[in-house]
């Protein structure tokens, strides 16, 4: 009884959230632009972009739950390692203008 329910509920929710967290990096993927993957020092964007097709794909429509795990291991590791090198390369850092010692309600001056 308690397989029948994980299988109906946790299951389907879990391929959900793999299939909209590979959507999410597909599109990340797809906006970069293709100079900041190689500024960066990492792989081509097609390179990426057919990784994580593939990996919606499966998630979508195979199912094949190895597969599932091998494209959210190449997901994770999108959003890990190459989109802070693509953020950092592309200027997409902090964009308020304040220094490393700012909080989140101002600088941070030591208790001063």
């Amino acid at each position: 009884m308690l397989m029948n329910g994980f299988d109906e509920g946790v299951l389907p929710l879990l391929g959900f959230a793999m299939l909209a967290l590979a959507v999410v990096a597909f599109v990340f993927a797809l906006l970069a632009r293709e100079d900041a993957y190689r500024a960066a020092d990492k792989q081509t964007k097609t390179f990426w972009l057919v990784i994580l097709g593939i990996t919606v794909v499966v998630d979508f429509f195979l199912g094949m739950l190895f597969l599932q795990i091998a494209g959210l291991v190449a997901t994770i590791v999108f959003f890990v390692d190459v989109r802070p090198a693509l953020k950092q390369v592309s200027g997409g850092g902090r964009r308020s203008g304040g220094s490393s010692s700012d909080g989140p309600y101002g600088p941070y001056n030591g208790g001063r």
